[in-house]
């Protein structure tokens, strides 16, 4: 049976092969005239030197990390020795997987402005194929570290499945701490730049976005990479290697033996083929219309997940025969990540009534214009929340979790792996936005034609819709993800328990041993109850922190945005020539202002992910820790959903407006639609996106520091 396991690792490098030919394909295409190549070398400038700084900035904190896991692991022996390398491995890859990706936007934007000069579809096909690259890494990198860990502790050392299990679903904490700053870091960069450069450039001024007459033009293209590309790729693929892991550790708790840690690796291996078939399937004819084009990307998403359908079913039906309940968990995972896409495809698109709504509130002034967001925003939580919630409970029935809850909670880890089993395809279609959003800031600074930029921004207003469609994604599959660690947590305490020298716990009058000890065992064993004050206490806290978190992360996009603004208008003001066009603004200086601002401001809100859980766990104990994760997940799940969708509503509410209707650019609610996608950028961009990260890193680090949870050293 282990034989099988080597299918795994054969995909990852399939999906590393394949993204490295659609690299060699993209940057073989014409990169456009000496002034396009300029400012598209400008941009990757800028990103790779803010990647620089803040991985110098980073490994600090992994450094001190890895000594305090170390310490945990040799000094005071409660965790496995292993963790402090796992750590390290799963933040390289995350940051990895960032960088290459990053590497390839900012190198094919220009190339997608020159493609547009042809045609809608030809700059669509290298937009999405530099995408691919990024969704391809993302699994196939994610993928390999699991198949390195998985032969050194099963085909090399030899440890049993609980060993191996536990120990490798600690790596998933680095790829969670480097995804936070990642998301965190790049996110403020981002919308300070954007906010900034629209704030005196569009309302102030008047003059079009782009327009190569505003210092934090670069910068704002940069932003676009370093938020949108470098932190979305690092905030999946911690989801996606979190879920599997997971999955894993829940197939041993529920007695599956190999085949329920196998599993999850097998349908993650199929995802792999069924995306890379998928890609190939996303084409439309050359003068195609932005509704073309975004039923192109549908119809390879929705090709991928029937074959992933198919696949899982027949791999179920040979691999465990006994438990085809478990079809239908996939069936749940995949079908919940279906409706929150299209869910968010209603609410943001322009095409749909809930964003024209909005737009036609600009007659009222910037106020309607956020209350009608805002409103809209909330109003989208509802389907999302109530897809995942029934989604959850069909995933844990037909898995069989109403007579043995261990095989319940196996089926939401399994509904998880399905939802994000199709990865390749979906963030393909996430992350080319970014680079469509670049070309059309390239055709805009270089003076293209008024056809190509109208192009570029057909392919911007389909990345704000498919970019909402991803973050709907990531945010579901987040919370299923983060349940299905919660879960994980009771099997981390049982090791810890381990470690520390128990034997056996007491319930009642009744002696368990630890080999024998079940969910259920440690429920009571705890008193997680609603009864319990720790529990309620835990709740109240973890409900808090996503606010807490929220207000750290906005101020700090409102504080860099402002010092940029500051910098836009001294140059106007000092520097003679810039707005006739005779002069060219100091476009580094902005970007170091924006640099700067984000590794300052990404500090404190990335360490409180980390801190606050082994607070909890040290006060209040295991029962603490489970009400904490419990109540994050609950509102964090809300808001970042809230967020996510008033924000891409506000963006295409704007370009509905551009693009001539209800008075086009330069009206009154024009200006006033540009204040709401003012305020939905650090929404959408930043604080939200963020949200799904922190909550699944807070169940990380409960889980690797659960040994201190289980001592509750500090107790009352």
């Amino acid at each position: 049976m282990e034989n099988l396991f080597y299918l795994v690792p054969i995909s990852s490098l399939i999906a590393l092969l394949f993204a490295f030919l659609l690299y060699r394909y993209t940057t073989s295409q014409p990169a456009g005239d000496e002034n396009m190549i300029r400012i598209k070398d400008a941009i990757r400038e800028g990103a790779i030197a803010y990647l620089k700084r803040q991985y110098k900035t980073v490994s600090i904190f992994f450094v001190f990390a890895a000594l305090f896991f170390a310490f945990l692991a040799f000094v005071l022996k409660i965790q496995s020795p292993w963790v402090p390398f796992a750590f390290l491995t799963g933040g390289f890859f995350s940051g990895l997987c960032g960088f290459l990706g990053m590497m390839t936007s900012t190198g094919n934007s220009s190339r997608v402005t020159e493609a547009a000069k042809k045609s809608l579809n030809s700059a669509l096909k290298i937009a999405f194929n530099s995408g691919a690259v990024m969704g391809l890494l993302v699994v196939g990198l994610g993928l390999l570290d699991i198949a390195i860990w998985f032969t050194v502790l099963r085909i090399i050392l030899r440890y049993d499945l609980f060993t191996v299990t536990t120990t490798m679903l600690a790596f998933g904490i680095g790829a969670s701490s480097q995804a936070l700053f990642a998301r965190v870091g790049g996110g403020i960069y981002t919308k300070a730049a954007d906010v900034g450069a629209d704030l005196v450039g569009k309302v102030e001024e008047g003059i079009p976005e782009d327009d190569p007459r505003n210092p934090a033009v670069i910068a704002d293209n940069v932003g676009d990479n370093v938020g949108d590309v470098a932190g979305m790729g690092a905030d999946l693929y911690e989801s996606y290697v979190g879920s599997i892991l997971a999955a894993m550790v829940l197939g041993v708790t529920a007695g599956l033996g190999l085949k329920g840690v196998f599993l999850p690796m097998l349908i993650a291996s199929l995802g792999i083929i069924s995306s890379l078939i998928g890609i190939f399937l996303v084409r439309s004819k050359e003068e195609a219309t932005q509704k073309n084009l975004l039923d192109a990307l549908s119809r390879g998403i929705n090709f991928s997940s029937f074959l992933i359908v198919l696949g899982s079913g027949l791999i179920i039906y040979f691999f465990l025969p006994n438990h085809l309940g478990l079809f239908g968990s996939i069936l749940s995972g995949l079908g919940a990540g279906i409706i929150i896409g299209k869910s968010s495809e209603y609410f943001t698109s322009s095409n749909f009534k809930p964003v024209k709504e909005l737009a036609s509130q600009s007659k009222g002034g910037p106020a309607t214009v956020i209350l009608e967001g805002l409103s809209l925003g909330m109003n989208t939580t509802f389907f999302s929340i109530l897809t995942v919630a029934i989604a959850t409970l069909l995933a844990f029935g037909l898995a069989g979790g109403f007579k043995d809850p261990s095989l319940g909670l196996y089926g939401i880890g399994i509904a998880a792996v399905g939802m994000l089993s199709t990865l390749g395809i979906t963030l393909a279609s996430d992350a080319y936005g970014p680079i469509a959003d670049n070309a059309g800031g390239n055709a805009q600074m270089t003076g293209q034609p008024e056809e190509v930029r109208k192009r570029t921004d057909a392919l911007d207003a389909l990345g704000n819709t498919t970019a909402a469609i991803g973050k709907g994604f990531a945010i579901g599959s987040a919370a299923l993800t983060a349940l299905t660690l919660i879960a994980a947590y009771f099997q981390e305490v049982i090791a810890a328990l381990e470690r520390i020298g128990v034997k056996v716990i007491q319930i009642g009058e009744k002696l368990i041993p630890l080999a024998e000890v079940k969910f259920t065992d440690l429920i009571y064993y705890y008193q997680i109850h609603l009864l319990n004050p720790k529990v309620i206490t835990g709740l109240f806290l973890g409900v808090m922190v996503p606010f807490f978190f929220c207000s750290f992360t906005l101020k700090a996009v409102g504080r860099a945005a402002a010092d940029l603004v500051e910098e836009v208008r001294r140059q106007w003001r000092e520097i003679k020539g810039i707005m006739t066009g005779e002069v060219p603004p100091n476009y580094g200086k902005a970007v170091d202002i924006a640099t700067k601002a984000a590794q300052r401001e990404m500090i404190f809100p990335s360490l409180m992910a980390v801190i606050f859980p082994i607070i909890i766990g040290l006060i209040l104990g295991v029962s603490g820790v489970v009400g904490f994760l419990i109540g994050a997940l609950a509102s964090g799940f809300a808001i970042a959903i809230m967020m996510a969708n008033s924000g891409a509503a506000w963006d295409n509410a704007k370009k509905y407006i551009e693009a001539g209707n209800l008075g086009g650019k330069g009206s009154l609610g024009h200006k006033a639609s540009v204040i709401g996608d003012t305020v939905g950028d650090p929404f959408k961009d930043t604080a939200g996106p963020s949200l799904n990260i922190l909550i699944k890193l807070m169940a990380m680090a409960s889980i690797v520091t659960v040994g201190l949870a289980v001592l509750n050293l500090i107790h009352f």
